[in-house]
């Protein structure tokens, strides 16, 4: 089926845009005005990438999110994979017509897509998949998508061209950070040092998503977004009892932010918590400064202490003591 630009049923989100196709080619289903995600990255990716890949499609597919991707080995297929089982829609966008299962041992998945969703292309029925293809195809992946979510990337990644074309088009970018020096978390730890969401969970992920859906404001944590940022909130403080007799007044006022799940053992997450007692808000920067560490250095402790319940994100990269129990 071919669904040209001046068919009602051509996607919405890629007419807006320029440089988008004349027309899809299509097998299955093209994507509705429902909120999507992107979800792309490693085709080599790590046990952890596949576990991840799969849990964050799995889990935006069950709460009706459509899942876009380019079915390529790794973090793409999982991902897809995670959608379908979870019983959602996924979409694939291929570097080759749609009659061309690429890669090969993918047949399985290319096989369940249309039942649930569809396999697009710009590219005529019966043309190969060459090298020279793909990058133009992450061009659609994107614009497909309201959230790209990158899962493992090296630092020369198709995965970081996807990124790069959903700033151009206004999408909002997360990464999912890994541990420094693993090559795989290069590309991701990246982005998020140049100012993308952190993907603590996929439940955060899914609020901020269904936020730009409905067109409110994130709390900041959006990489490429043109728009101010919001007002900085200000921590609560301990209101000092006054009524009993035998109250002795306090010279200083402590955060109120709620109980963390377990006491921290980690000398670096207690230094980067000392470093909030007396400041409201930190940036990655600051932090990063103050403490003579690279940015990628403090991301997964940052998602860590943001789990545990004892930080949360203002900004774009900002973070303060939690003020609110989890």
């Amino acid at each position: 089926m071919y669904i040209s630009r001046e068919d009602p049923d051509y996607p919405e989100r890629l007419r807006l845009l320029p440089g988008m196709p004349k027309g899809l080619y299509v097998k299955g289903s093209l994507p509705d005005s429902g909120p999507s995600a992107a979800i792309v990255g490693a085709r080599k990716c790590t046990v952890y990438g596949h576990k991840q890949a799969y849990a964050f499609g799995h889990y935006l597919a069950s709460r009706g999110v459509q899942i876009i991707s380019g079915m390529a080995l790794g973090i793409d297929g999982y991902a897809q994979e995670g959608a379908l089982d979870a019983g959602g829609k996924t979409f694939a966008v291929l570097g080759c017509g749609v009659d061309c299962c690429y890669p090969r041992s993918n047949r399985p998945l290319y096989n369940r897509i249309p039942e649930k969703g569809g396999i697009l292309s710009e590219l005529p029925e019966g043309t190969a998949p060459y090298a020279h293809f793909f990058p133009a195809r992450n061009r659609i992946i994107s614009a497909l998508a309201d959230l790209v979510l990158v899962i493992e990337a090296a630092e020369q990644s198709g995965s970081l061209i996807t990124a790069d074309f959903a700033l151009e088009q206004g999408r909002t970018v997360y990464a999912l950070p890994g541990r420094v020096g693993d090559r795989l978390s290069d590309g991701c730890n990246r982005l998020i040092y140049q100012g993308a969401g952190i993907a603590v969970s996929a439940e955060a992920v899914y609020e901020d998503l269904m936020s730009l859906y409905e067109g409110k404001t994130l709390s900041g944590r959006s990489f490429g977004q043109t728009s101010p940022p919001p007002i900085r909130k200000k921590r609560s403080v301990r209101k000092a009892d006054t009524s009993s007799p035998s109250h002795t007044p306090q010279t200083k006022t402590e955060p109120a932010f709620a109980q963390p799940q377990r006491e921290i053992a980690d000398p670096l997450s207690r230094s980067i918590l000392n470093l909030f007692r007396n400041e409201t808000i930190l940036s990655v920067d600051e932090l990063s400064d103050r403490l003579s560490l690279s940015p990628a250095e403090l991301a997964p402790r940052l998602v860590e202490l943001s789990i545990l319940g004892y930080l949360e994100e203002y900004g774009r990269n900002r973070f303060a003591l939690r003020t609110a129990p989890l």
